[in-house]
């Protein structure tokens, strides 16, 4: 896995959205990884859903089981460090200024591979 890749500043992030709990799993494995940031990360009201924004043209080769990604160019959605989340019915997990602006998706890719492997082990240990 190449880890060299360097993260734009997003003016049009996508969003990658998982199930909470695989979520927040890849938020600790990446901030335990080797010097990766994870980048702002939003969350629902119900808290069913986080949304990892990772720079544009990221959901053109998005394939991870279990999340989507989506495209948010030209839709309104532009990040700019401030305290207001950009989607209604949402809130900051990560705000901007927190946090990376944007997730390298490869890094994401594989926090949520390995947060879907935990997840995986804890149930089939109840």
């Amino acid at each position: 896995m190449d880890t060299s890749v360097s993260v734009p500043p997003c003016d049009a992030c996508d969003v990658v959205t998982v199930p909470a709990r695989q979520g927040l799993e890849a938020v600790d494995i990446i901030r335990r990884g080797a010097g990766e940031g994870v980048g702002s990360v939003l969350h629902d009201d119900g808290c069913d859903t986080l949304g990892f924004l990772v720079p544009p043209g990221t959901a053109a080769a998005w394939d991870v089981p279990g999340s989507t990604c989506m495209e948010t160019e030209g839709r309104g959605l532009s990040i700019v460090p401030e305290p207001e989340p950009p989607v209604e019915g949402s809130d900051w997990l990560l705000p901007p200024g927190e946090a990376d602006l944007a997730t390298d998706p490869v890094v994401l890719r594989a926090a949520l591979g390995e947060a879907a492997r935990l997840i995986r082990a804890a149930d089939s240990c109840r």
